[in-house]
């Protein structure tokens, strides 16, 4: 791969949390690095003359091609790049060979449950959420979860018949406010279980119940006057609320599981594709599919569910996806995931199909621009609901200061881009005063009235600036015309996101981000820049005219003569009593040069 070819895929890396992978000529993986900032990082290894070590100058001359896949955070980024590191010993890293287990909180099967944390669950009833990126995360959560329901850590066997016989007292724990003394019925299990509950959506993160049941205790405590109680609801509500979730990329899945996503459009489909091993993401790929004949995504994600697995060797018994595909195995469950982890797996496989797909079509634009142009047309065709793409594009803007000089404008559009040698202003003729809407109807009649005397080219879309009055004044100069239904024409409201059709009494509404509003705000802008620059023209021409038109004996005729010769009224002044007489003659002549030694012109 060529140095220009490298700055290529730099320009393209986003600037966000994820890991890099380094391949050589021979497509062998050499390096896998973690970066807050992708762009910034990789960029680093290629804007340096001299490197700290040989080393790494020699890897960085070994670099033929960069891979990268996007995380949520930078801790994220620092587990996939260590588990990554065990699986494929790239060499130009450190070797990492332990036999690390990440941490788990378990809720113990029993009679007033424990909460603990383990690294060995077992299958025993009890409940496990995690792992987590570290201990010292998990400790956080725990001292939460202590600070908030008070839970016992004793390992008595809590049961009905023991508390009854008390077998049991209280200890230090309770002394200090760490327990409740269910060993010595002093918390009801009723009570106790509650907690569990509550405790349960923390750890799956649903935190709205348990932030609700704080705030409720915080106001009857308060209304009570008991301020003190107020304040530590008050001081529990806080932790909560800054309290952070655990990472994406170790997850609660105990075995291997293949999780897919696929986005396409009309000629290419980009498949994401992650292997998840106890726990732990350990490959991740992102390929690109081209269409044939129109394949749907479920065909698409059916062959690339076969060729991954096969090419992985993948012996996984569940596949996560966010479609059905068309096939069924007995001995492989398909999981379409609507929350937990496997939903959270499923949208960090569709983060980055997405940025793949977002990258290679921008490479291909700039290799070839009318791939950018069919695609961009092809979407303004599938979103404004066209029968044929949308080439030719004309718009009209309608420009006039307190109702003087209007002038309306129409701006062109061929694939997507202005044709300024298209553009046309018109001068009202039939309207007096100011009336967008007869103005409007006057200048679309005329402009396409022409168009179909000299047998030019129609637009596949007309666009009016303006709400509803004046796209149904459009309409019916299309209606006199016998265009109407023939040229598909919608009008912008002032709030641009809104579309109008004509006799559709509901707006049209489409994304704010899309490349169709985006060519529309383009158009609207262009033809109200064009429409006030000629407007601007004329009106300083009009004034001009009117203090030349001043003079006596000086008509519209003669001004116009003038400033075509002379330019403006400042150079006239200057003008000797000869040139104007050649010019206009001696008698108006002689009123000029009067008019302008007793008057002071502005430029």
């Amino acid at each position: 791969m060529s140095h220009v070819e490298i700055k290529q895929i730099i320009s393209s890396l986003p600037e966000s949390p994820g890991i890099y992978k380094y391949f050589d000529k021979s497509g062998t993986l050499i390096y896998i690095g973690k970066a807050k900032n992708l762009k910034k990082r990789v960029s680093s290894y290629f804007s340096k003359n001299h490197y700290e070590n040989r080393k790494t100058a020699v890897m960085v001359s070994k670099i033929e091609d960069i891979h990268f896949t996007l995380v949520e955070t930078e801790i994220d980024a620092l587990l996939l790049e260590n588990s990554l590191i065990k699986k494929f010993q790239p060499k130009f890293n450190i070797n990492l060979k332990d036999d690390k287990t990440y941490p788990f909180i378990c809720i113990k099967k029993e009679r007033f449950p424990r909460i603990f944390p383990t690294r060995n669950p077992i299958k025993d009833g009890s409940e496990y959420f995690g792992p987590y990126a570290s201990v010292g995360m998990m400790h956080t959560i725990l001292d939460l979860i202590k600070a908030l329901y008070p839970l016992r850590n004793c390992n008595f066997g809590l049961s009905e018949a023991n508390i009854r016989a008390y077998k049991f007292k209280t200890c230090l724990e309770f002394d200090i406010g760490n327990c409740k003394g269910p060993c010595v019925a002093l918390q009801e299990e009723e009570d106790y279980l509650n907690n569990i509950k509550l405790i349960r959506n923390i750890l799956k993160g649903n935190l709205s119940e348990v932030l609700n049941h704080l705030k409720t205790g915080m106001n009857e405590a308060a209304q009570e006057m008991k301020f003190e109680e107020a304040a530590f609801f008050k001081k529990k509500i806080s932790m909560l609320t800054n309290y952070q979730s655990k990472s994406t990329i170790v997850t609660s899945i105990p075995y291997d599981v293949d999780v897919f996503s696929i986005v396409s459009d009309d000629k290419f489909a980009f498949v994401n594709f992650l292997k998840v091993s106890n726990g732990m993401i350990i490959q991740t790929q992102t390929f690109e599919i081209k269409k044939k004949i129109d394949e749907s995504d479920a065909e698409l994600l059916n062959f690339a569910i076969a060729e991954t697995r096969e090419t992985y060797h993948s012996t996984s018994r569940e596949i996560i996806v966010p479609i059905e595909p068309d096939w069924q195995d007995e001995k492989i469950e398909i999981t379409i995931p609507k929350a937990g982890d496997k939903k959270k797996l499923l949208d960090l496989s569709l983060k980055n199909a997405m940025y793949y797909k977002k990258e290679k079509l921008s490479q291909y634009e700039k290799l070839n621009p009318e791939f950018k142009v069919d695609r961009i047309l092809t979407q303004m065709k599938a979103d404004l609901r066209l029968t044929e793409l949308p080439q030719h594009i004309e718009c009209f803007d309608n420009s006039n200061l307190q109702g003087t000089n209007p002038v309306s404008a129409c701006v062109v559009f061929k694939d997507a881009k202005p044709s300024k040698k298209d553009y046309r202003i018109f001068n009202v003729k039939t309207v007096v005063g100011p009336n967008d809407f007869a103005t409007m109807e006057e200048v679309v009649f005329r402009r396409y009235k022409r168009l179909k005397e000299e047998n030019e080219p129609l637009p596949q879309l007309i666009i009016i600036d303006g709400g509803k009055g004046q796209l149904s004044s459009a309409v019916e100069s299309l209606k006199k015309l016998d265009l109407y239904g023939k040229i598909p024409v919608i009008g912008i409201a002032k709030r641009l996101e809104e579309l109008f059709y004509p006799e559709d009494e509901f707006p049209l509404y489409i994304d704010k981000k899309s490349e169709t509003l985006r060519i529309i705000q383009q158009l609207r802008d262009e033809a109200h820049r064009f429409g006030i620059t000629h407007h601007r023209k004329k009106r300083s021409r009009n004034t001009f005219l009117t203090v030349l038109e001043e003079i006596d004996g000086i008509g519209e005729n003669t001004a116009q003569l003038l400033l075509k010769e002379f330019k403006s009224v400042e150079k006239i002044k200057k003008v000797s009593f000869e040139d104007l007489q050649r010019l206009v003659g001696k008698s108006k002549a002689e009123k000029l040069v009067k008019y302008f030694e007793n008057t002071i012109v502005d430029k």
